[in-house]
C-alpha cells in the first residue's frame, strides 16, 4: 500500500504543469534565501494567496518547493560576506566566511550545496520510511526532553569557545537574558521595556543576528579596503568540485548531522534557528582536530551545518502531517495551506490521503536536487564576488543589511538594535569573546523559559530525573567541567624531559595594555549587568523572575570562575588575532551611522541612494559613470522587490512628516 501510494504520488508530481510550479517555487525559494532578513517564513506568507486557485497537489508542491531550498541559497551571503541569509545559515558563517577570506569561496560553496542536497534527500527518505511509526515516537517527547535538548545544543556551542569557556558561558547567559526582554507570558510583567512600546515584543532576531555577525565583518572589510578574499587571487569556480569531494570524504559526518537535523526538525518548536548550531557543535566534538581548525575555515564545519539545516525540512513535516502540529513557524503557514485546500492533517494522511503525503516527500527531494543543482552551476560566479573591492561591495551589503534588519518589526527601532548589537559584536570580536553562544542563547531563550516553566509546574525538580533529561544533563556537566579539570592535571613529560603542571593554554596573538583593560572593562560591564538584573527583578512574581535571576547568578558564578583561574594563571585574559586599526574602523562606523541617521531624516530609499553613491565615490575611488552603472540596477531591483512585491511599509522620515504631499508623491518612501 505504501509503495503504491508513493508511485501514485510520483506520477501526480510528474505532471508537466506541477513540475513547472515546483521549479518556479524552487527558484523563488533560492532568491528569498539570498536576501538577508526575509527567509522562508516571509516567503511562504507572501506566496500563500497565489495558491488559492491551484489544485491541492500543485499548491502544496509549490509551497514546499519554496521552503525546502531557502536554507540552500542562504549560504551565498553567509560565505561571501559573513551575513546569514536566514537564521538557518548562521553557523555556516563561522567556517564559510573564513574560507572565502582565504580564497576558497568556491570550495565552501561546493561543500555547502552538495551537503545540502544530501541532507535534504536524507530528510525526505527518513520522512518516507518513518511515516508508519512516527506517531509513538513524537508522542514520547515532552517538555522536559525538549528543554534538555535545547540546553544541550547551547552547551555544545559554549564548549566551542576555543580557550574562552567562561566568556562563552557569560555570553550565553547574556543572550538568554536578552531574550527575556518584553512582555512575560505567564504574569504579564513588562521586563526591561523602559516604557518603550518597541520592546514589548522583545528584540528582533534579524536585527540582533545581523548586528552581531554582519556589521563587524563589513566594518573590518571596509577598513581594510580589500576584497573579501584576503589572498587577492581570483576564486576558482572549479574549487566547488573539491568541496563536493570533501562531502563524499566526510560522508559519515553528513549522515550523522543530517540525522540530527531530521530528528530535531520533527520536534515542534526547535526550528532552523537551533538545529544548525547543534549539528555544528556535535561535529566539533566528534571531528578530529576540530579544536584547532573549527571557526577558522574548516570545510567540515560548513558540511555539518548545511547537511543538518536542509534535512530538517523532512523532519518538520512529520508532526505537521500526522498531528497537525507545525514543526516550525514555516510549517504553520504550510498547515494553513492544508486547511485552505480542504486537507485535514491527522491519521488520514497515513491512510486515504497517503498520496498527498508522498507528494510532499517527492517535492522535498526534487526541490533539493534542483536547488542545489542551480547553486552548484552558479557557484563559480558567486565565488568571483569575493574578489570585488570593498569600496563597491560594502555600501551594497550595508544597504541590504539595513533593509533586512527593518524586516524584524517594521520599526526604526530595528535599526537602533542593529547599531547597538553591531557595536557589541565588534567589541566581542576584537576582544576574543565568542559570539555564537550569545545568538544561539537569544534564539533559544523563549523556548527554554517556556519549557522550564511547564516542566517545573508539572514535575517540579523531578523533571531532571526523567531518563532522557538525566542523560543529557549529565553529558552537559561532563562537557563543561572536563576542560577545566584538564587544566589542573599534570601533563606528560615532553621530549626534552620537562613537565608542565597544567594543560597548555593558547597564547593570545595580541595582548597590549589597551586590549587588556578593554577586556577587563567588558567583564565589569557584564558583572554590573548581572547585578542589575538581580536587583531590578527582585519584586517580580516567581514565573517572571525565575529564569532571569537564575541566569544572573550563573553569569556571576562564571565571572568569578574566570577571575579565580586568571589569578592562578590558568587562562589568558584575551584571545584575539589580527584586526584593523581603530582609526580606520571608526571611519566605517561614521559611514554606517550616517546611513541610519539619513534614513530617519530623508527616508530609506533616498538615504541608501545617497549613501551608496557617496561611499563608492569617496572610499571606492569610483568614477561617477561606474557608480551609476552599479547603483541604477541595484536601486531598481530594491524598489521592485520591496515596494511592489513585498509591499514593505518604509519607515516614516522627518522630511515626509514635514511635507506629507511629498510623501504621497514618492509612494510612501519618505
Amino acid at each position: 500500500m505504501v509503495l503504491d501510494a508513493a508511485m501514485d504520488a510520483l506520477l501526480i508530481l510528474l505532471d508537466p504543469m506541477r513540475l513547472m510550479f515546483v521549479a518556479f517555487g524552487t527558484l523563488l525559494g533560492l532568491m528569498i534565501g539570498v536576501i538577508p532578513g526575509i527567509g522562508g517564513l516571509v516567503g511562504l506568507s507572501l506566496l500563500l494567496p497565489f495558491t488559492f486557485t491551484m489544485d491541492p497537489y500543485t499548491a502544496l508542491a509549490f509551497l514546499v518547493g519554496v521552503q525546502a531550498v531557502t536554507t540552500t541559497s542562504d549560504t551565498i551571503p553567509a560565505v561571501l560576506f559573513g551575513v546569514p541569509g536566514t537564521s538557518g545559515s548562521a553557523a555556516t558563517v563561522l567556517d564559510g566566511h573564513p574560507m572565502a577570506r582565504k580564497g576558497e569561496a568556491g570550495r565552501a560553496y561546493g561543500a555547502a550545496f552538495t551537503a545540502s542536497v544530501f541532507g535534504g534527500l536524507f530528510g525526505a527518505l527518513i520522512l518516507a520510511i518513518s511515516i508508519p511509526v512516527m506517531q509513538p515516537l513524537i508522542m514520547a517527547v515532552g517538555t522536559p526532553e525538549m528543554l534538555a535538548t535545547c540546553l544541550l545544543g547551547l552547551t555544545l556551542v559554549v564548549t566551542l569557545s576555543h580557550g574562552a569557556l567562561f566568556k562563552g558561558l557569560v555570553a550565553a547567559a547574556l543572550g538568554l537574558l536578552l531574550s527575556t526582554i518584553g512582555d512575560e507570558a505567564q504574569t504579564g510583567e513588562m521586563r526591561w521595556t523602559f516604557d518603550t512600546y518597541y520592546l514589548w515584543d522583545g528584540l528582533s532576531l534579524v536585527a540582533v543576528a545581523l548586528g552581531l555577525f554582519a556589521v563587524p565583518e563589513m566594518l573590518d572589510l571596509g577598513a581594510s579596503k580589500k576584497s573579501v578574499s584576503s589572498s587577492g587571487a581570483k576564486a576558482d569556480p572549479w574549487q566547488q568540485l573539491q568541496g563536493a569531494k570533501d562531502v563524499v570524504k566526510n560522508w559519515w559526518l553528513v549522515i550523522r548531522c543530517a540525522s540530527i537535523g531530521t530528528l530535531l526538525g520533527a520536534i515542534p518548536g526547535i526550528g532552523a534557528n537551533v538545529i544548525d548550531w547543534i549539528a555544528y557543535g556535535f561535529a566539533a566534538k566528534v571531528t578530529k582536530g576540530s579544536n584547532e581548525t573549527f571557526g577558522k575555515g574548516d570545510v567540515r564545519g560548513v558540511i555539518a551545518s548545511e547537511s543538518a539545516n536542509n534535512a530538517k525540512e523532512g523532519g518538520a513535516l512529520m508532526p505537521t502531517l500526522v498531528f497537525g502540529i507545525p514543526g516550525s513557524a514555516s510549517m504553520a503557514i504550510l498547515l494553513g495551506a492544508f486547511l485552505i485546500h480542504g486537507i485535514k492533517p491527522g491519521p488520514d494522511m497515513l491512510g486515504p490521503k497517503l498520496d498527498v503525503t508522498f507528494t510532499l516527500v517527492w517535492t522535498v527531494a526534487l526541490a533539493n536536487i534542483l536547488g542545489a543543482g542551480v547553486c552548484i552551476l552558479l557557484a563559480g560566479q558567486f565565488a568571483k564576488l569575493a574578489t570585488v573591492r570593498a569600496g563597491f561591495l560594502v555600501p551594497l551589503v550595508f544597504s541590504v543589511m539595513v533593509i533586512g534588519a527593518y524586516q524584524g518589526s517594521k520599526s526604526f527601532g530595528d535599526l537602533i538594535v542593529l547599531i547597538a548589537f553591531g557595536l557589541l559584536g565588534w567589541v566581542m570580536k576584537r576582544l576574543g569573546w565568542p559570539r555564537p553562544p550569545l545568538i544561539l542563547a537569544f534564539v533559544l531563550g523563549k523556548l527554554i523559559e517556556n519549557y522550564l516553566f511547564i516542566s517545573h509546574l508539572r514535575y517540579g525538580v523531578d523533571w531532571m530525573l526523567r531518563p532522557v533529561p538525566a542523560i543529557l544533563l549529565s553529558l552537559m556537566v561532563f562537557m563543561l567541567f572536563s576542560p577545566l579539570i584538564r587544566r589542573f592535571l599534570p601533563t606528560k613529560k615532553s621530549a626534552g624531559g620537562s613537565a608542565s603542571s597544567a594543560a597548555p593554554v593558547a597564547k593570545p596573538a595580541h595582548n597590549s595594555q589597551g586590549e587588556f583593560w578593554a577586556d577587563m572593562a567588558l567583564w565589569g560591564v557584564m558583572i554590573g549587568l548581572f547585578v542589575y538584573v538581580l536587583s531590578s527583578s527582585n519584586g517580580w512574581d516567581l514565573p517572571a523572575k525565575m529564569m532571569p535571576q537564575a541566569l544572573a547568578l550563573a553569569g556571576l558564578l562564571a565571572s568569578a570562575g574566570f577571575f579565580v583561574l586568571f589569578a592562578m594563571k590558568k587562562i589568558p585574559p584575551i584571545l584575539v588575532g589580527d584586526h584593523e586599526p581603530l582609526s580606520k574602523v571608526g571611519r566605517q562606523w561614521i559611514w554606517l551611522l550616517s546611513l541610519v541617521v539619513a534614513i530617519k531624516l530623508i527616508g530609506m530609499v533616498p538615504a541608501i541612494m545617497a549613501f551608496a553613491a557617496a561611499y563608492m565615490l569617496r572610499e571606492g575611488k569610483a568614477k561617477p559613470a561606474t557608480t551609476a552603472m552599479i547603483l541604477v540596477p541595484f536601486l531598481a531591483a530594491l524598489y521592485v522587490l520591496f515596494e511592489h512585491t513585498l509591499h514593505v511599509p518604509w519607515p516614516a522620515s522627518v522630511l515626509g512628516d514635514i511635507f506629507p504631499d511629498l510623501r504621497k508623491l514618492t509612494g510612501r518612501m519618505l
